[in-house]
């Protein structure tokens, strides 16, 4: 049985191969339709492939593929043939001459299924490359094209094609043809469509030998063509991503400049002024990013930092004050950072009974970080009991005949922006 489907893998690669260099095409027949019933050779084909028969199967299904495929299509017929060749190649065949011959089957198995119009033609494209690949061992100038091709047809085809098509790339770069450019390119956007995946960061990084040629050869690409944003935009996220803040800062500048809507492009930009500690554009950035996004309360967490950076408490605790009532959904970061200015406040007046007072209120407020949970919790508990020496004790309310349930209103030349009050607990 076994030397029944080689000699019929043979007998067909040898028709592919020799009917190609005659017509350059693989469109003929090994069958002839009028002597054929094809709902009886696919029923066949269709129950020996289901019972994993696939020695019995090949005959039947060649015969329905070489024919006419097209009233079968919705059964997934090439499909189907694709599982039995590369059972063949991985299984029966012994030598690299049978494995050749298996290759080229599949290839005309591929073109077939191209040619009568599969609705998935980007994966029989994008497997057709594969086997050229790693099957027939062809040149990067054969295979390339077709991964591209593949790629062009659907650009969400799987990322397993995307990167043999950005290893190929790699490899195969001379300086001169932009292959190591069309990589960078092309595992960018991967890193930016699947972010959790490290594998498209470690590409890019092997493609360069140190962070400075990868700014450089991004700097370039966008020199020679300036007014293209992409290349802006590679260039200021690969400085950005090698922390070259002063360098990120020119193209970032740019893409404002010429897409002032893109909100990306103003926090991307907004986080580099921060970096550089350039405190007036980051607050301009920013504000330009509220009236883009005014429900996104990362802009005024984010904003809120700023202003707690240079000192202007309030202001700081309003932004995060907005920041929470952006959204319905409890957020414990801008009561933790609240919290961290009103401990703040006390650390830079004093130790005094109202001093004390703004420390407890300081607690109190981490305490509606831990009661949300989140990112901060663990943090804000952490802050409560390192401030349990610092909020007032018994003796502090007793002397003061202060009894429990009474308010305490946070006041004096210190805390006048506050305007609140704690409970005597």
């Amino acid at each position: 049985m076994k030397l029944r489907v080689l000699i019929t893998i043979f007998s067909l690669a040898f028709f592919v191969n020799n009917s190609f260099a005659r017509t350059n095409s693989f469109n003929f027949n090994l069958a002839k339709s009028d002597s054929v019933n094809l709902l009886a050779e696919f029923s066949l084909f269709y129950e020996y492939y289901k019972n994993k028969d696939f020695q019995s199967a090949v005959d039947h299904g060649w015969k329905v593929i070489n024919i006419n495929p097209k009233n079968f299509l919705q059964y997934k017929p090439f499909k189907k043939m694709e599982d039995i060749l590369w059972f063949f190649h991985d299984s029966l065949a012994k030598s690299d001459e049978e494995k050749i011959k298996f290759a080229d089957t599949t290839l005309y198995l591929y073109d077939k299924a191209i040619f009568y119009g599969e609705k998935e033609a980007s994966y029989f494209l994008g497997r057709k490359a594969y086997i050229m690949e790693m099957w027939k061992n062809l040149s990067a100038e054969e295979v390339i094209p077709v991964y591209e091709n593949a790629i062009a047809t659907d650009p969400k085809l799987d990322n397993f094609y995307k990167d043999r098509l950005g290893l190929l790339y790699a490899k195969n770069d001379n300086e001169t043809n932009g292959y190591k450019l069309k990589a960078l390119d092309l595992y960018s956007k991967l890193s930016e469509e699947d972010p959790t995946n490290d594998v498209w960061l470690q590409r890019i990084d092997g493609l360069a030998s140190n962070p400075d040629e990868l700014i450089d050869v991004r700097n370039k690409a966008w020199e020679l063509d300036k007014e293209n944003l992409s290349k802006a935009y590679s260039y200021a996220e690969t400085c950005y991503k090698f922390q070259n803040y002063e360098k990120a800062v020119i193209p970032f500048e740019f893409l404002v400049n010429k897409a002032p809507d893109i909100a990306n492009y103003w926090r991307k930009l907004a986080s580099v002024y921060n970096k550089l500690d350039r405190t007036s554009d980051g607050l301009k950035a920013y504000k330009k990013l509220i009236e883009l996004e005014p429900s996104n309360r990362d802009n005024y967490l984010n904003i809120g930092q700023l202003f707690y950076k240079i000192g202007q408490l309030s202001t700081a605790r309003t932004q995060y004050q907005k920041a929470s009532q952006a959204s319905s959904d409890p957020w414990d970061l801008p009561f933790y950072y609240e919290a961290q200015l009103y401990e703040q406040a006390a650390r830079n007046c004093g130790f005094d009974f109202m001093d004390k007072c703004v420390y407890q209120l300081a607690v109190d407020t981490y305490r509606k970080a831990v009661n949300i949970g989140g990112s901060s919790a663990a943090n804000a508990r952490e802050r409560i009991q390192a401030l349990a020496n610092s909020v007032p004790q018994k003796e502090d309310y007793f002397f003061r005949k202060l009894r429990s349930g009474s308010e305490v209103k946070i006041e004096g030349a210190c805390y006048n922006w506050i305007g609140k009050s704690i409970i005597i607990p």
